[in-house]
């Protein structure tokens, strides 16, 4: 009789934590998630996640907080989301060059492919090459001129080395024969700022960064990637003589490794949800950005080709 009873008593205390389980784990996310970006303030990560936090609550139930971890040309903030619980409550906010290229050229303190799964590819954005308005140089063809005429005179900002802003730097100067002096700061939002400031002569930069800057007459763009034209009048990289596929960049969003199942498929539903929201639509257009989305295991198989294309690209440059 008392063994019947503790036998019953077990089973259902048993049920009871496995309900306790079910219904807690089913509860996702129970707190705020934290969306860590590598990167300074103001570039065009952090404008990007401002919108997608803004607009992403409402298919989660929970806040989405930014958090600027800017450092070591990204590698800070990556390790911080590398060494997070993989609960889903700490991801990053990341980029292909950080994610991908990076270990090809430095020793990291994390494995990009080991300690990190792709949530999602939230969009891609072509940089451009840029000059103050009051730049004496009008054209890429003047800026190259002059930076071939007199190498090192020239200071290009960048975000990093071998960042975002740094690798299509790289490959112009190889490609022209030009050579800048490449002055690094941390993220796009203070490098854009040395280049107002006077504390560098041209640098790049993504549309969600410089269409506000364009429309008020604070810099003039000189040359754009992409296949066609994004300004009317600023002829593409090729179009000035490059050859290449130079200046992508896809923003990223990553969870530590181990993250459980069930919970990438919430944040992936999440942001599905997105590409239907007017809102999400419409603030991503006021940035300039499109909202071309690929989920985890899509990216996945994009991630993994740029490694080894990438590792190509560094022994071009360093050669």
């Amino acid at each position: 009789m008392i063994w019947k009873i503790l036998k019953g008593t077990l089973g259902a205390a048993l049920v009871a934590t496995l309900g306790l389980s079910t219904a807690a784990f089913a509860e996702y996310p129970e707190k705020p998630i934290t969306l860590v970006i590598p990167f300074g303030a103001g570039g065009s990560h952090d404008l990007n996640a401002r919108v997608i936090t803004s607009t992403i609550p409402t298919y989660l139930n929970q806040a989405m907080i930014v958090r600027l971890t800017p450092g070591a040309s990204g590698q800070k903030g990556t390790q911080e989301v590398a060494n997070a619980n993989a609960d889903g409550y700490t991801l990053l906010f990341s980029h292909n060059y950080a994610d991908m290229l990076q270990q090809h050229v430095e020793n990291l303190p994390y494995d990009p492919i080991k300690d990190f799964v792709p949530i999602a590819r939230v969009n891609f954005a072509p940089i451009a090459l840029v000059v103050r308005a009051d730049s004496e140089y009008q054209t890429f063809d003047e800026l190259i001129a002059a930076a071939k005429a007199n190498p090192g005179t020239i200071d290009m900002a960048h975000s990093g080395n071998w960042g975002a802003l740094f690798v299509p730097a790289a490959q112009i100067m190889k490609e022209t024969g030009a050579e800048f002096n490449l002055v690094p700061f941390q993220g796009g939002g203070p490098t854009m700022q040395a280049l107002l400031s006077g504390d560098a002569d041209v640098t790049m930069g993504f549309p969600s960064v410089l269409g506000p800057l364009i429309d008020s007459g604070k810099i003039r763009v000189l040359a754009s990637a992409g296949p066609e034209r994004i300004y009317d009048d600023v002829p593409t990289f090729a179009e000035a003589g490059i050859e290449g596929d130079i200046g992508y960049m896809h923003r990223v969003v990553l969870a530590p490794a181990g993250t459980p199942p069930e919970v990438l498929a919430t944040l992936e539903g999440a942001f599905t949800d997105l590409q239907e929201d007017a809102s999400f639509q419409r603030l991503m257009s006021r940035l300039g950005e499109n909202s071309d989305l690929l989920l985890g295991e899509e990216y996945q198989e994009l991630r993994a080709g740029q490694s080894d294309a990438y590792k190509t690209l560094v022994d071009s440059i360093t050669q």
